[in-house]
This record gives structure tokens, C-alpha cells and sequence, in this order.
């Protein structure tokens, strides 16, 4: 049994939604959210390589400060790999996290960096809580408290 795509579709695909469907059926490639920002490659490749033969891991990273933003892609060499660990790994706890997997069209360059304003995550930017596995204070909270950082951890 293949594992199934997701409702969801990245909106930034340059192409039509029946060339996005059929790059999705027939990828390797996995997008890995929810990550911790502390979250190492080698700790994604533990965990990935035990549903297949991971060919490449790129990490999601912050697009001004360069630095882990909570999600990587991961390539396998055939897409049995991908599908088990749609099936197996999704929902499983990494660094604290309960890890996401979605299929993902192929990693091409420059996707590799966060979508928020503030070049993170698009999620991260209305947090307003404290997040220790995430990595800290959301950027919501952070703006609303410029004057105060002596509580804050980024």
C-alpha cells in the first residue's frame, strides 16, 4: 500500500497543480517539518535512514541569519524509502518534537531558506509562547517585547 499525498500544496510551485500532482507521485523527496532548531543532520539521518537509503538531507534555515529554522528536506534513493517513512516515522518524537513528513515536488536551491518576514518559519512569526524544544520565544512575542530581553531567549 503507497502512502498517500497530503491536501496540502506548496503554494510557491511554478506549475500547473496537475505537473505539482504528478512530481508528488512520483517523488523520493520527503519535507520534514516541526523540527527542533537544535536538531542536528545526523540526528535526521538516524532516524530517516531506518526506512530506506537516504541520498541527501538539506536543512531548512533561517534566510538571514543562516542558522537551523525547524525543517529539512530529505531525499531518498527510491521512493519506498519515502513512502515508509510517511507511514512510520511521521509522528514520531525527535529532540522533543512530534516530526511532520509531507512529500515534497524535489528540492531545488533557494527553498532551503524560512518563508517568514523575518526569515524564518511562516508559523514562527505568530507564536507567542516559549518553546524550548522549538528553540525559544516565537517572533510575535519578541517584536511585542523588543524593550524586555532580559527574559528572552533566541
Amino acid at each position: 500500500m503507497a502512502a498517500g499525498l497530503s491536501a496540502y500544496r506548496d503554494q510557491h510551485f511554478k506549475g500547473t497543480r496537475n505537473e505539482l500532482e504528478r512530481k508528488l507521485e512520483g517523488s523520493n523527496t520527503l519535507y520534514v517539518g516541526n523540527l527542533s532548531f537544535f536538531t542536528t543532520e545526523e540526528q535526521i539521518y538516524e532516524l530517516f535512514s531506518k526506512s530506506g537509503d537516504v541520498k541527501k538531507i538539506v536543512m531548512g534555515l533561517d534566510r538571514v541569519r543562516k542558522t537551523p529554522c525547524g525543517f529539512c528536506f530529505v531525499e531518498y534513493y527510491f521512493r519506498s524509502g519515502a513512502e515508509d517513512s510517511v507511514r512510520y516515522v511521521n509522528g514520531t518524537r525527535l529532540d522533543g518534537r512530534i516530526v511532520r513528513t509531507d512529500w515534497d515536488a524535489g528540492f531545488e536551491e533557494g527553498r532551503q531558506y524560512g518563508r517568514g518576514r523575518s526569515g524564518g518559519q511562516v508559523r514562527d512569526e505568530y507564536r507567542t509562547d516559549f518553546d524550548d524544544e522549538r528553540g525559544g520565544f516565537g517572533r510575535l512575542y519578541q517584536e511585542r517585547n523588543k524593550g524586555n530581553n532580559d527574559m528572552m531567549i533566541d
